[in-house]
């Protein structure tokens, strides 16, 4: 076979054979084929798409570039989450501690979470978490089963013997604008979430403004392709679709990020982080056989706040991972940007949208994010939002504040910010968080949502 000959016939529209498939990804663990092949054949996946059969060949394909772990010795459910991601997107850090968290009995679920980097406006797990002073992600199996054996949660980057083809395929997404493929996003999210060894996932697939799916019957069709091919494979599969027309939580940035989830660990936070979080980690504790009824798992996964344990958890997880734990009660010890601009209100009234994706790039051009995939992130800079949408503004009222290092680039991102809120005369009515929910019936019934 020649990869030309397989793009070419991707290009045209016709279907691709699992043994054509099979070749690309293995050229592509193997660096047998060069990255401007790969970034071709991705284009054409986003023009032309995949048929079903296509899809579940490359998820397989994928899966088995390298090691599929067996975590079947440990005593409870493996479960994890995915997000499709958003800005300001951060409930992993505080979900992953509240479900791994033992109760008063010492039962447990098993979190074991590979997580990415951010991808283009898009935030990542991993960048977050490198934020905290020491934090390893890059853990061999070997150490995340230990870490995952004790603290009930790990937090790592693929490793070389998980889905290599998708670290390959991922990093080239990111910047050959090829990252909004549905078939391309489930096929990365599957491959490396099947790699796991988990027995269930939830998964919230964003929509709106500050996704990669921006509208609402393109986040439902990708979330019913994960919820198939993750059931074809056997495993408990639920997604959420949630709102991304505003941020999530007020701080948009790798520190901040990790402030704010500790703000939640503590019992403070904004609602709506606070909320969603809360919300799939009753879907994580019902699928992973932990509670009987989502309203269990919502007062469970309360109770892990309110108790403490998931502080204690996220702190256990810090330091089991090389990091210093100190952080979760003096978050003062995480990266400080040493400058700050405030965007200010232009006129009276109320802020009736804010284009999200356009903050999230602003972030990039402070230096919180890759727009090359060799470029280094500054985990300190990032944005705070003062006003969200449907809150009254004053003229001069501060919108959000810039922490920002170096003023390379900081009247573009100023300039941006500038035109990010829109003030209306009016407050628009509320939107709801979680806008639907897919393949949950089968395991709640009797509750509606």
């Amino acid at each position: 076979m020649r990869a030309v000959d397989i793009i070419r016939k991707k290009r045209d529209a016709a279907e691709l054979s699992p043994e054509e498939i099979a070749f690309l990804i293995d050229g592509a663990t193997h660096d047998t084929i060069p990255d401007y092949q790969l970034s071709a054949f991705l284009m054409a996946v986003l023009w032309r798409g995949m048929t079903r059969a296509e899809l579940a060949a490359l998820t397989e394909a994928m899966l088995h570039s390298g090691v599929v772990l067996d975590l079947s010795s440990l005593p409870a459910a493996k479960v994890d989450k995915h997000s499709t991601g958003g800005v300001g997107d951060k409930t992993s850090l505080i979900l992953a501690p509240i479900v791994a968290s033992p109760d008063s009995h010492g039962r447990r679920l098993y979190v074991p979470m590979i997580s990415g980097r951010g991808l283009g406006h898009t935030g990542g797990t991993l960048d977050k978490l490198e934020s905290i002073p020491g934090f390893d992600v890059n853990l061999s199996l070997d150490e995340f089963r230990r870490v995952l054996e004790k603290c009930g949660c790990a937090l790592i980057g693929q490793t070389p013997e998980i889905a290599p083809a998708d670290k390959k395929l991922y990093a080239l997404r990111d910047v050959t604008a090829t990252v909004e493929s549905p078939y391309l996003i489930c096929a990365s999210i599957m491959s490396k979430k099947m790699a796991e060894g988990i027995d269930a996932l939830i998964l919230d697939v964003k929509t709106g403004d500050g996704a990669f799916m921006k509208k609402q019957p393109d986040a439902e069709s990708l979330a019913e392709l994960m919820v198939e091919t993750g059931t074809r494979m056997g495993k408990k599969i639920v997604a959420l679709i949630t709102d991304m027309n505003q941020p999530l939580g007020r701080k948009i940035g790798n520190a901040l990020e990790v402030e704010e989830c500790i703000e939640i660990l503590h019992g403070r936070g904004p609602a709506d982080l606070r909320d969603l979080s809360l919300e799939l980690s009753a879907w994580m504790f019902l699928l992973g056989g932990r509670s009987q009824s989502l309203a269990e798992g919502r007062q469970l996964a309360s109770e892990m706040i309110a108790s403490g344990r998931a502080r204690d958890t996220f702190r256990e997880i810090i330091r089991a991972q090389g990091g210093d734990p100190r952080v979760v009660d003096n978050p003062g010890l995480l990266p400080r940007a040493r400058n700050e601009t405030k965007i200010r209100a232009p006129r009276v009234g109320y802020v009736s949208a804010i284009r999200t994706e356009q903050t999230g790039v602003a972030g990039m051009l402070l230096g919180g994010g890759r727009e090359k995939k060799e470029d280094a992130v500054d985990p300190a800079v990032g944005l705070v939002l003062e006003k969200k949408v449907g809150d009254r503004v004053e003229s001069g009222d501060t919108l959000c504040v810039v922490h920002y290092n170096s003023g390379a680039r900081l009247a573009e991102a100023v300039a941006l910010l500038n035109k990010c809120f829109e003030i209306g005369p009016a407050a628009p009515p509320a939107a709801p968080l979680i806008r639907k929910i897919i393949g949950g019936e089968k395991f709640s019934s009797g509750e509606k949502f």
